[in-house]
């Protein structure tokens, strides 16, 4: 049996997450399982001269995408590296795990949607061969 992967969020997750009427900040936590190489097959005009890793592609991804998180109001608070899980499925091991702050679900979608970001977003689909993305919203204790 195959194992489904997930490169993208589906139109259903992104209405979900915009009809939960998030007031304030969320943080988003990305895992992220990568590449042995980069795959740009896709992505030509922005593909490296040499073949690289997916790990040096992800971390160009997060050099050239910073500015669009920061220009939307965001904040990169954590990048990692990550393993298997002390907790969780014994199968399941994440190269990179991050921590992204975005002072709102509007903010976040913004970023997500900016044309010129969208330019970049090969970087990223190249680098990754799975991934999830989890929005996290503040629990007042």
């Amino acid at each position: 049996m195959t194992r489904k992967t997930y490169l993208y969020p589906g139109y259903e997750a992104g209405r979900n997450l915009a009809l939960k009427n998030i007031q304030g900040p969320i943080v988003n936590l990305n895992l992220i399982q990568l590449r042995k190489i980069a795959d740009y097959t896709n992505f030509p005009e922005i593909a490296p001269i040499k073949e690289i890793s997916g790990y040096d592609a992800f971390m160009n991804y997060i050099k050239v995408a910073k500015p669009f998180v920061e220009e939307s109001g965001g904040e990169l608070l954590f990048v990692g590296h990550g393993d298997r899980f002390l907790i969780g499925p014994d199968q399941e091991q994440w190269d990179i795990c991050m921590l992204i702050k975005q002072k709102s679900v509007s903010d976040f979608f913004s970023f997500e949607q900016n044309p010129a970001y969208m330019k970049i977003i090969g970087h990223r689909i190249a680098a990754i061969s799975d991934s999830r993305l989890l929005p996290l919203e503040n629990v007042p204790f």
